[in-house]
């Protein structure tokens, strides 16, 4: 088994999403296994994120401004293999970055660096070609997005060399700003795991202990990016342990539903 394959076996995930080079990373990433995440998504800095709201927008802007290079990620991710050898990693971001110097050097830098899955917002599956089949050659899984429009019609093609899980983005929209109605993504999971044969977890507007833990008793996993991403925009240097503490509460939500 994949350490993705085995860590959605135990049952809900807590998925916890910071961005690289924003902060102290290697301290958070930390803060982030000590406090319970599961599985942890390091978003690669970009100019033009359109998927994401103001505060990973301004996230992006503090790493960039700081220098952040895909060398740089890299090394962080290779640090993170080397001290925690079974949790899982993922890179989450667009095209560019990931494809400039041609999709065999990127997967197989992944494959170096020990980092278990991609999820890339801007290459649909149409699109797969540009970096599908180099992140399955080396080994890494391509982790896709199905979203509310995503209808029956389209989520075959969604969910055709997907692997590791599927992300399904509960609001139709920017990152951060909204939360979904629990009915809707009731709805929705059960909707897709009627296709899919790979685990769910549920994303964007997830704030809250209370938030995670309803998400967690009808999707494999739940997603949260800003609400951390607000804890490094806030203590900067020191955003280590409130990440630890919020990341703390969040797990023992999601991981209470495990018996519930």
């Amino acid at each position: 088994m994949t350490r993705l394959q085995s860590t959605f076996a135990k049952g809900p995930a807590l998925v916890c999403f910071v961005t690289a080079g924003d902060g102290d990373t290697a301290a958070i990433l930390d803060a982030l296994v000590s406090g319970g995440a599961d599985v942890i998504e390091l978003g690669m800095p970009f100019t033009d994120p359109m998927a994401d709201g103001p505060a990973i927008q301004q996230a992006n802007l503090r790493s960039l401004g700081a220098g952040t290079t895909t060398a740089d990620i890299f090394h962080i991710a290779a640090r993170f293999r080397e001290k925690h050898a079974d949790v899982p990693l993922v890179l989450m971001g667009y095209a560019n970055p990931m494809i400039t110097r041609g999709p065999d050097w990127f997967a197989n830098e992944c494959r170096k660096a020990g980092v278990d899955g991609v999820i890339c917002v801007d290459i649909p599956p149409e699109e797969d070609p540009e970096l599908g089949p180099a992140l399955r050659a080396a080994g890494v899984s391509l982790i896709r997005l199905a979203t509310p429009t995503t209808d029956a019609a389209r989520l075959p093609a969604v969910l055709e060399g997907s692997s590791g899980f599927l992300y399904y983005v509960s609001v139709a929209g920017i990152t951060g700003l909204q939360q979904a109605a629990q009915a809707s993504i009731d709805e929705a999971v059960a909707r897709i795991k009627q296709h899919a044969t790979i685990p769910v977890a549920v994303g964007f507007g997830v704030r809250t202990p209370e938030q995670a833990a309803a998400i967690a008793r009808v999707a494999d996993g739940v997603v949260v990016g800003s609400a951390l991403v607000d804890l490094v925009a806030q203590h900067g240097a020191n955003a280590a342990g409130p990440v630890r503490e919020l990341t703390r509460a969040l797990a023992d939500a999601v991981h209470s539903a495990r018996s519930g």
